[in-house]
């Protein structure tokens, strides 16, 4: 099965739309294949302010239908008490939510972006997906995360070289019950970061201190900006640490 035949199938679906690679690639193929589709973006404290401003560019640029949707995750103590199954409650969360606004708008499919390059036994998330009945056309047409990346830049998609990410939720440690204070520390950190040029890292949170992970070849640039990453990251972490076994 390719892209063309699901959606000959399917000409009517919502989508769980993230504004990464794979879900902004899934949105483009549904309307070039003249697809009725929404798209539902979940904002919650788990995700970063510049995830919703990436979902909103692009579905601009597509002229795409998008609704935005509120989640409070705090009110669901499995998820804040971040158990190994956090991912798996959210998830539930999340497209539960999606599914129950998308029926009463008309539609009754439901898609999402895993691929065929995601690894679904290390994934509790994917179980909840599973039991929600979400599809997800990129793994069926077994498109890896290196296909979409071609095919997004040949599109002319900006995300096509997005780095891949994960919520706010993942840089503290499981078992550790998660605040709004962790939460927004660890975005100023990782902003500040990025406005230093910084593309693919994270900063956990680690015995209270921040945990900087970078890959190797941008481990000689964290030093040269030691002293702006000390003063500005010292705002919010007692201590800040540099992950030598860097991002692979």
């Amino acid at each position: 099965m390719n892209l063309n035949e699901f959606f000959n199938e399917y000409k009517k679906v919502a989508l769980a739309f993230s504004g990464g690679v794979d879900s902004a690639f899934l949105l483009q193929q549904a309307i070039e294949n003249g697809v009725d589709i929404t798209a539902y973006y979940v904002k919650s404290a788990f995700q970063p302010d510049f995830e919703l401003e990436d979902a909103k560019r692009l579905s601009k640029e597509l002229n795409a239908k998008l609704k935005i949707m509120q989640v409070d995750v705090f009110k669901d103590d499995n998820i804040i008490k971040n158990s190994s199954k956090r991912c798996y409650y959210c998830k539930k969360v999340i497209f539960g939510s999606i599914l129950k606004q998308a029926k009463k708008d008309g539609y009754e499919v439901l898609l999402d972006g895993t691929n065929y390059s995601d690894d679904y036994d290390d994934r509790p998330g994917m179980r909840a997906k599973d039991e929600l009945k979400v599809l997800s056309p990129l793994r069926m047409c077994k498109l890896t995360k290196k296909d979409i990346r071609k095919l997004s830049k040949e599109k002319g998609l900006f995300t096509w070289n997005k780095p891949s990410y994960s919520c706010l939720a993942t840089r503290i440690p499981v078992d550790k019950t998660i605040t709004l204070e962790d939460l927004d520390r660890t975005e100023r950190a990782e902003d500040f970061l990025k406005s230093l040029g910084f593309v693919d890292f994270r900063v956990r949170l680690f015995c209270d201190s921040a945990k900087i992970s970078v890959t190797e070849t941008d481990l000689e640039k964290v030093i040269e900006h030691r002293a702006d990453i000390l003063q500005e990251l010292l705002k919010y972490y007692p201590n800040i640490l540099l992950d030598l076994e860097v991002r692979k």
